[in-house]
């Protein structure tokens, strides 16, 4: 079952003081030994209240009431959510709680979550279980991957210069167990690349020869509200390439191009909303 540690707020968490270093290395060992056990599934910590709101409805109409608020030891400070066998089990994790927390003057409170088998059955709850189920299937990210013929290196690091991202990952076949596998030629080429564009992930690969296949079919879409911006990305991208169309106005958009760049990827860029 899931259980819900949650830890009280004080004066200290309600003023916005921070943990110091020793405490939070304490906090990481205890959440490390939950990960270790296999029964942690999240934990965080909450702001004060007085960067929150509450929403409360009178008679089936929302007020918002701006933080803080007064009844601090009915507060939250922040949860640890755990997965255990008994409420038993759960009591014996709260007792491992850091000792340094407050100088040992903390309040924690365990609450178990409903699950699904706890509901009578009906339209409503099969809904709920519909919503559950689609949850599940929806991956955590989604990232466009790359495949190129050798040149690897040398594109991701175009792209990382032209849409002003970073390089955080570039992996050669040398520096993996397939290394003794790979031909010599093939020692520098790369197995994995990753861009980092503001929390996007572009990554790319040199395909050995034998599987590398052109792209076809597909394009990296690029979206810009400036129209400028992205008329310099279509350009830029270009270079060495060609264009399918030219980047120009659509009745979809005020600025819209596809292009093949010289490393045989495909790119769409569309920018600005049109005005009607």
């Amino acid at each position: 079952m899931k259980v819900m540690i949650m830890r009280k707020a004080d004066t200290d968490t309600e003023k916005g003081v921070m943990p110091s270093d020793d405490m939070l290395q304490a906090m990481a060992d205890y959440n490390e030994e939950m990960l270790n056990a296999g029964v942690m599934i999240d934990g965080t910590g909450l702001k004060p209240t007085s960067t929150g709101v509450r929403v409360q409805f009178k008679s089936g109409e929302p007020m918002v009431i701006d933080g803080p608020f007064a009844e601090t030891k009915e507060l939250l400070a922040g949860f640890t959510m755990i997965n255990v066998t008994s409420m038993d089990e759960a009591i014996a994790w709260a007792k491992k709680w850091p000792r340094m927390d407050s100088d040992g003057n903390v309040t924690l409170e365990l609450r178990i979550l409903y699950e699904m088998e706890d509901f009578i059955d009906g339209e409503g709850i099969e809904k709920h279980k519909r919503s559950a189920a689609r949850l599940a299937r929806q991956p955590t990210s989604m990232s466009t991957h790359l495949s190129f013929n050798g040149n690897c290196r040398e594109a991701m690091s175009f792209y990382a210069d032209v849409l002003s991202g970073e390089v955080t990952f570039m992996l050669p076949y040398a520096d993996t167990p397939m290394k003794d596998e790979t031909d010599a030629d093939w020692q520098d080429k790369i197995i994995h690349a990753e861009i980092n564009l503001g929390g996007r992930v572009l990554m790319g690969a040199d395909a050995p020869p034998a599987m590398y296949e052109k792209p076809t079919g597909t394009s990296v879409q690029l979206y810009y509200d400036d129209v400028a911006i992205a008329k310099e990305v279509f350009d830029a991208l270009l270079a060495g390439g060609s264009a399918y169309m030219p980047f120009a106005e659509t009745f979809w958009a005020k600025g819209f191009g596809m292009l093949t760049d010289k490393y045989g990827i495909h790119w769409m860029i569309n920018a600005g909303s049109p005005d009607a």
